[in-house]
C-alpha cells in the first residue's frame, strides 16, 4: 500500500472510533480498518427476526453515552444521533406486583422507597451532586491522580464496598432489589468487591442524564461518529479481518480495539514474554445469551409502571439476584436468571412496523456455555408480565458461541472485555497509569479491556489516542 497514515485503528466500535476521532481532532491522517461489513462493534443494529423489526445486537441503553465527557464535546447531533430518554431510568417489578423505579431525580426515586427514601437521599444524594464530578473521575485511569479528589474519596468509599455489603443499610425488599439489579450489571457475585461501585456509577447516572436510547437503533452513535470521523478527514475501510499486524499499512501509531487474546493473536513475535503472559492470564468471565423478540403489542406487564422505561431488571430480589449471579459465576447455569430486558419501541416506535414492538433480554450464562436460556429466560418474563409468550411474533437467540463467533473481542461470549474483578480493575490490563501501552514500540490498545473498562462512552479510545500523541507524537494533552 503507498498510502501514508500516521495512525491505523483496528476495530470500530465506539471505543476505536473515539481513539480516530480524538487523533483526527489532532491532525493526524487516520485509517480504522473494520472485519465486518458494517461498522460499530457493540452499538449494531440489524433486523434479526421479521423484515422492518430492528434490534440493537448488543447494547442499547447507554448510561455513559450523553455522560461522556469525550462523546458530549463531539458534534454527533449534526450527523444524526438523538438520544430518547424515557422519565425513568431502570424498573424492577417484584413478586408482590409493586415496582421499584430509578427515577430521573434523587428526590423522585426516594419517594418510591417507603421508609428507605431518607436512606437514599442521604447515601446517594451527595453523589448525584457531584455527578460530574464523580463521572469524569471514574472514566479515568485508576491510577491518574483524581481532579476532584473530594468527591472521588466520598464515592470511593462506598464504590469499593461489594452490593451485598452496601445493600445492608437499605431495610425494604424494593430497596435492596433496586441495588442489587445495579450492580448486577457487572457480571460478579454481588459479593464481591466494587460491586457496588458499578450499581452506584450507573444510579448517579441516571440521576444525571437519564438512561438514553439511540433513535432508530444503537447504530445511530457509531454511524453520527464516523460521518464526523469523515470530516475531520478520517477513512474507515470495511470487510477486511486483521490476523496480524503485519498485514495493516505502516504507520507511526497503531491502536487496536480488541482483547488481550487477540492482541497476543495479531503481535505474535513482537510481543515480549512477559507481556504475552500477561495477556495470556486475562480472565474473561461470565457470558450472556441474548434473545431478541418481536411482539404483537406491548408487553403485558402486572404493573403498568414498568412500561415508563426502556430498561427493567427482572430477577425478584436482592437475594434471588446474588444467587443467580454466584450461580453463573461457579460456572453453572442459574434456574431462575437475572433478566436484563430492553423494551424500545415504546418509544421509539421507528424500530418496528406500525403497533408491533421489539424487545431484548438476555442473562449472564458460563463462559463458553452451549445450552438454550430461552426457557429461563422467558418465565422470568412470565412471572411479572403474565401472557407474554401470546405476543411473541419471532424469536432470534444468541449464546456464548454465536457471540464469540460475531464478534472476537466477545471471548467466550463476554461482553465486557474482561471481568471487572478487583485486580482486573486496578490492572486494565496493566498495573500502570498509562495501560494502553502493549511493550511493542507505537502500539496501543484502546478496547473495553483497557480502563475505565464497558460502556458505551469511548473513554478507552480517548484515553488511548492520548497516550499515542505523547508518547509517539510527542504532543501535549489538549482538550480543544
Amino acid at each position: 500500500m503507498s498510502e501514508r497514515y500516521d495512525a491505523v485503528v483496528v476495530g470500530s466500535g465506539p471505543n476505536g472510533l473515539a481513539a480516530a476521532i480524538e487523533l483526527a481532532r489532532h491532525d493526524k491522517a487516520v485509517l480504522v480498518v473494520e472485519g465486518h461489513d458494517q461498522i460499530g462493534g457493540g452499538t449494531r443494529t440489524a433486523p434479526l427476526t421479521l423484515p422492518g423489526f430492528l434490534h440493537d445486537v448488543c447494547s442499547a441503553a447507554h448510561p455513559l453515552g450523553p455522560a461522556s465527557p469525550f462523546l458530549a464535546m463531539l458534534p454527533l447531533q449534526d450527523h444524526g444521533l438523538e438520544w430518547i430518554t424515557p422519565s425513568v431510568s431502570v424498573a424492577h417489578p417484584l413478586d408482590d406486583g409493586s415496582v421499584v423505579v430509578l427515577e430521573g431525580t434523587v428526590s423522585a426515586t426516594a419517594a418510591g422507597l417507603g421508609a428507605d427514601g431518607p436512606v437514599y437521599r442521604r447515601h446517594v444524594g451527595p453523589l448525584a451532586e457531584s455527578a460530574d464530578e464523580i463521572i469524569t473521575g471514574s472514566l479515568q485511569p485508576l491510577l491518574r491522580v483524581p481532579r476532584h479528589p473530594v468527591s472521588m474519596a466520598r464515592f470511593g468509599y462506598a464504590a469499593v464496598m461489594s452490593a451485598t455489603r452496601y445493600a445492608v443499610r437499605f431495610a425494604t425488599t424494593g430497596a435492596r432489589a433496586l441495588i442489587a439489579g445495579l450492580a448486577a450489571h457487572s457480571i460478579l457475585p454481588l459479593d464481591h468487591p466494587a460491586t457496588a461501585g458499578v450499581g452506584l456509577a450507573l444510579a448517579i447516572a441516571g440521576h444525571r442524564n437519564g438512561w438514553p436510547i439511540a433513535r432508530g437503533g444503537s447504530h445511530a452513535l457509531t454511524m453520527a461518529m464516523a460521518a464526523y470521523l469523515r470530516t475531520l478527514g478520517g477513512e474507515i475501510r470495511t470487510g477486511w479481518w486483521v490476523r496480524s499486524l503485519e498485514e495493516l499499512p505502516p504507520a507511526p501509531a497503531t491502536l487496536l480495539d480488541v482483547t488481550p487474546a487477540q492482541l497476543v493473536a495479531l503481535a505474535g513475535d513482537r510481543l515480549g514474554g512477559r507481556s504475552q503472559g500477561r495477556m495470556q492470564r486475562w480472565r474473561y468471565g461470565p457470558a450472556v445469551f441474548k434473545v431478541d423478540y418481536a411482539l404483537a403489542a406491548p408487553i403485558p406487564w402486572s404493573n403498568s409502571g414498568v412500561a415508563r422505561t426502556a430498561t427493567v431488571h427482572v430477577g425478584g430480589t436482592l437475594e434471588e439476584i446474588a444467587a443467580a449471579e454466584r450461580t453463573v459465576w461457579e460456572g453453572r447455569p442459574a434456574e431462575r436468571p437475572f433478566v436484563l430486558l430492553n423494551q424500545p419501541t415504546l418509544f421509539d416506535p421507528s424500530r418496528a412496523p406500525q403497533g408491533t414492538h421489539v424487545a431484548w433480554a438476555y442473562c449472564h450464562v458460563p463462559e463458553g456455555w452451549d445450552g438454550d436460556a430461552t426457557a429461563a429466560i422467558e418465565a422470568q418474563i412470565e412471572r411479572f408480565a403474565p401472557g407474554f409468550g401470546e405476543i411473541v411474533l419471532a424469536r432470534h437467540t444468541m449464546g456464548p458461541a454465536d457471540y464469540d463467533a460475531y464478534n472476537p473481542n466477545n471471548v467466550g461470549g463476554s461482553i465486557t472485555g474482561g471481568a471487572v474483578t478487583f485486580g482486573q480493575l486496578v490492572a486494565r490490563p496493566r498495573l500502570s497509569p498509562h495501560p494502553y501501552r502493549t511493550g511493542i514500540d507505537g502500539v496501543y490498545l484502546c478496547s473495553s479491556s483497557t480502563a475505565p473498562g464497558a460502556g458505551t462512552h469511548g473513554m478507552c479510545g480517548f484515553h488511548a489516542a492520548h497516550t499515542a500523541l505523547r508518547t509517539t507524537f510527542g504532543a501535549r494533552r489538549t482538550l480543544r
